[in-house]
């Protein structure tokens, strides 16, 4: 993180602040945090309004130490600029001489524990704590925001709280760009099921629109464009799934998701091939202590976070599962710590859900290889006896960094994952 956004301030010029009390919220790239006071005593000014985007350690307002101060400090103070302007930050201004002033800024890049929800999102001044999504939904559907339990950090009001009271669905994050497993499944006219259409909320422009970046959008970009400058290469596999699809009936009661099961036995896999587990380093190829497998999931704002399931090899089936559900729950409302995006060993990506053939994935940074994983379909197959049958099969591409791993190593991870999908998926129960 070398950039937040200010959300929304929790507190107004000459409010009281309490050490360790929160001052505002902060949206990074990919989770929004609440900053804390370090310093007892009252706001004085707001140097960046809500909307702001400022570097991290840049002042964005200041507190002093007793409320006679507040006064000399709003003199001297630079009007705060215009959000939409997002101009470049103003400088502090000097402390006042009566008493030092001690500046607000953002926290330094390092993990922000997501504090517990309370039980109600209206402070005791009769404030509502909202998301700008859930002030916008609320105005679109009616929705009385100070009659709702917040889900948020500090009980802010998150979209999906409106949703829930509107009666509409949430809209789960979708893993890769959908929403289900990698199985195509057949309608009454014996075709594949069309594609879900988007979440309500979802936001998009109009035909004719310009629509600007917003945070989660710019930090994808910004590893897009790092990814042009790895070589990579792409191989690719042909996996026949009829036991894998078997396996997942039984334990999907179990409530074990087609994401962990596949998550599972990549996990398994890359811990006999620790090559394709491994990434470039300064000082050269870093293998990892641990298999974290990262699992694209697209937000309905826009953009793609990456929930990563640690130590996925060694965690039983079930508990990963349970996981990735309480993954999926707190990024639906940006509260992932950066730990639980960022510290993937290697990536997942799934379009199968909507009956994709093939697809290369761009390699995200820090990693050496992702898996694209298309829909699993009915296909003919000849047998190595002469035999023709229909089986189901998925198609698999791996986009691998060449400076780490090479055309051997991918085809052997990629063989010796068939070879589990295809002859004992039920021993990634065990």
């Amino acid at each position: 993180m070398t950039e937040g956004k200010i959300v929304e301030w929790l507190k107004k010029p000459g409010d009281r602040v309490g050490r360790g009390e929160s001052v505002l919220v902060v949206e990074s790239d990919k989770a929004d945090m609440d900053v804390e006071s370090f310093n007892e005593g009252f706001l004085a000014a707001v140097l960046m309004p809500a909307g702001s985007t400022a570097p991290v350690g840049e002042t964005i307002g200041l507190v002093v130490e007793t409320e006679a101060e507040i006064a000399g400090v709003q003199a001297q103070a630079p009007a705060a600029p215009a959000a939409a302007a997002a101009p470049t930050p103003a400088a502090a201004p000097a402390p006042v001489a009566a008493a030092p002033v001690v500046p607000a800024a953002l926290a330094a890049p390092a993990p922000v524990a997501v504090p517990a929800p309370v039980a109600t999102a209206a402070p005791a001044d009769g404030r509502v704590m909202a998301s700008p999504r859930a002030k916008k939904l609320a105005s679109q559907l009616g929705v009385a925001l100070g009659s709702l339990r917040g889900s948020g950090p500090n009980g802010r009001i998150q979209g999906e709280d409106v949703l829930a009271a509107a009666g509409q669905s949430a809209g789960i994050p979708r893993v890769a760009e959908g929403t289900g497993p990698a199985v195509v499944t057949a309608n009454g006219n014996g075709k594949g099921a069309p594609a879900a259409p988007a979440p309500v909320g979802q936001t998009f422009g109009k035909p004719g629109e310009t629509t600007a970046f917003n945070t989660l959008q710019q930090a994808v970009n910004r590893n897009m464009v790092a990814s042009l400058e790895v070589p990579c290469f792409h191989v690719g596999y042909t996996i026949t799934t009829d036991k894998f699809d078997a396996f997942y009936k039984q334990v999907k009661p179990k409530g074990v998701t087609m994401t962990a099961l596949l998550a599972k036995a990549v996990a398994v896999v890359l811990a006999r091939h620790p090559q394709v587990n491994a990434a470039t380093s300064p000082a050269g190829m870093a293998y990892p202590a641990s298999v974290n497998v990262a699992v694209a999931v697209a937000m309905d704002e826009g953009g793609l976070i990456t929930p990563v399931l640690a130590n996925a090899d060694t965690t039983d089936l079930y508990s990963l599962s349970r996981n990735w559900a309480d993954l999926v729950a707190r990024s639906r409302t940006k509260q992932l710590k950066p730990e639980e995006y960022s510290t993937g060993t290697f990536t997942l990506s799934n379009l199968g859900m909507f009956g994709v053939d093939r697809f290369d994935a761009i390699l995200p940074p820090g990693t050496g290889a992702i898996l694209a994983v298309a829909a699993s379909r009915p296909t003919v197959v000849a047998g190595k006896d002469g035999s023709i049958s229909v089986k189901p099969q998925m198609q698999v591409n791996l986009t691998c960094d060449h400076r780490v791993i090479y055309g051997a190593h991918g085809a052997a991870f990629l063989k010796d994952l068939a070879q589990l999908i295809e002859t004992n998926p039920e021993s990634l129960a065990i």
